[in-house]
């Protein structure tokens, strides 16, 4: 069973890639690094800033796939070849996103609305694009009966692999993934698939593997940002020391502050990743709400030093 590491948008960036396998690899190391998606420029002129996610020397050690958010097929078909072209192999495109900033462009799963345009769009996609094309999708908009007709439509295509988020794009993140609509559909799909959705510890991770033998991997997210030793406790390893923990937060903050060329910007981002990770610490309500609130780098570091004072979890 392949483990694949999710995209998550200000999250799973170049920056945490390297930390999580520096410090947690390789026994905790995903067999591939999904990349937080790009979208293709409308003038087909590519922004070096935003490629420089995807440069090839910041990208080291397990394979990252890149994936994409469009709905312009001959577009998205381009972009794929400038991305062949750094030297990725597989491409992946977002149809799951369920952000109403995405799916108000009817990208994301946005698309899911409308079969018809869906059709149109992978038809253009396949027919201009090269080489191994993933899909990444949500089960419909507002409803899991939408999937059969949905799956009908991938099922035309040679899509390399299939993940599925078992939620719908109402849902956003709320509530329980279905794994009974998942299970359904699993027999009906024609390309190899990927399990995606609320994976937190390594015996959800068996579950899945004992209940879904056929699947092709398993993609983790929120899971994979609140326990960077995830992976490797499921493989029989050891959880994430207060050593390991306390080096890879600190590479984390010094990589942003680099990249942002700000250690203000750099305690923002620290943020999201502290919201996950913040929950090892017992006792630590009072600081999380001081951290929170933290907006100088000062601030933020000596609120990290006394976090690591409580006990972990």
């Amino acid at each position: 069973m392949q483990y694949y590491a999710a995209p998550m948008e200000g999250l799973t960036d170049r920056v945490w890639r390297q930390a999580q396998q520096k410090w947690f690899g390789p026994e905790g190391t995903a067999h591939r690094y999904y990349a937080p998606f790009l979208s293709p420029p409308e003038n087909r002129v590519l922004i070096k800033k935003k490629m420089a996610e995807l440069a090839p020397a910041a990208n080291s050690g397990a394979p990252v796939i890149p994936q994409l958010l469009a709905k312009d097929g001959e577009l998205a078909a381009w972009m794929i070849g400038e991305l062949r072209a750094l030297g990725y192999t597989e491409v992946n495109l977002n149809l799951g996103c369920p952000s109403g900033t995405v799916t108000a462009k009817g990208k994301g799963s946005g698309m899911l609305r409308d079969p018809a345009v869906l059709d149109a769009f992978l038809d253009a996609v396949f027919s201009h694009a090269e080489g191994p094309i993933s899909v990444k999708t949500r089960l419909g908009v507002s409803s899991p009966d939408e999937f059969a007709a949905i799956l009908d439509i991938y099922d035309r295509y040679p899509i390399c692999e299939l993940t599925i988020h078992p939620r719908v794009m109402r849902q956003l993140y709320r509530g329980q993934t279905d794994r009974a609509a998942f299970a359904e559909a699993l027999p009906r799909c024609t390309m190899p698939v990927c399990y995606n959705g609320d994976v937190t510890t390594p015996e959800e991770l068996r579950a899945l593997e004992t209940q879904f033998p056929q699947l092709s991997g398993i993609m983790i997210g929120r899971g994979f940002i609140a326990d960077p030793a995830l992976l490797r406790r499921a493989r029989g390893g050891t959880g994430a020391s207060r050593e390991e923990l306390r080096g890879y937060l600190d590479d984390l903050y010094h990589g942003y502050t680099e990249l942002f060329g700000s250690a203000g910007c750099a305690v923002s981002r620290m943020k999201a990743h502290w919201f996950y990770l913040i929950h090892r610490f017992a006792g630590s309500e009072k600081l999380e709400k001081q951290l929170r609130k933290a907006r100088e780098p000062w601030e933020y570091e000596v609120l990290v030093n006394q976090i690591f004072t409580l006990p972990m979890l």
